[in-house]
């Protein structure tokens, strides 16, 4: 299904956080820095991990030292170029706009202190819920206000995002982008998101048409 079928009955769009509408390349440089090893090897050893399904966390045990134990804030150089003109011509058009995702504690106010407005946002710390937990997507439909087939979870990830918010009932897009969305982009269950895209400057154009 093309971008703009599937948002001409859709009444809220949610989006995930990391590699959505973040991009998290500082954030795990930062994060090889504490720890002491490279951000290139850092970075191949995550695309291992995320090639083999594990847990992200498992890279701080492959290269054998210490989880850092604080989290890189996020800040406005840190998003992604389409990412704040997509919320505010999905708002534009009169729909739901959500962010929710697994982040840490203070995450909500970093988003709106880079400049995101939304309906609502949600982290997996306040939920005190992370995905793929289907507790989780019943939050995201609660914040809603609306049933799930009328609203789209936009992530980069199968397993965390399209998977489980498919499951829920929701409509699903997989962007492809950031180590996640590529490597899964790639795998037979791709085909199970409603639409794929490569920049959320398709969700912009889609939505311009409902205006």
């Amino acid at each position: 299904m093309s971008t703009l079928e599937l948002l001409r009955d859709v009444r809220a769009i949610v989006f995930d956080v990391g590699e959505t509408l973040v991009d998290e390349s500082r954030a795990w440089a930062e994060l090889a820095e504490m720890a002491g090893v490279t951000p290139l090897t850092l970075a191949g050893v995550l695309g291992a991990v995320i090639e083999r399904g594990e847990h992200h966390n498992r890279v701080w045990d492959v290269l054998d030292v210490a989880q850092p134990a604080k989290a890189p804030i996020i800040r406005g150089v840190d998003l992604y170029p389409d990412a704040l003109e997509c919320l505010r011509a999905v708002r534009h058009a009169g729909l739901i706009v959500g962010i929710a995702g697994n982040q840490p504690a203070g995450a909500e106010a970093e988003l709106r202190a880079s400049g995101f407005e939304a309906d609502f946002i949600a982290s997996s710390a306040e939920w005190g819920v992370s995905k793929p937990s289907p507790e989780f997507f019943s939050r995201v439909i609660e914040s809603s206000r609306t049933s799930p087939e009328h609203i789209v979870y936009v992530g980069d990830r199968l397993d965390n995002d399209v998977l489980p918010a498919r499951a829920a009932g929701m409509q699903t897009i997989l962007i492809r982008r950031g180590p996640w969305g590529y490597l899964h982009a790639q795998r037979p269950d791709a085909i199970l998101a409603t639409a794929r895209i490569d920049t959320l400057a398709e969700i912009t154009s889609a939505v311009a048409t409902r205006i």
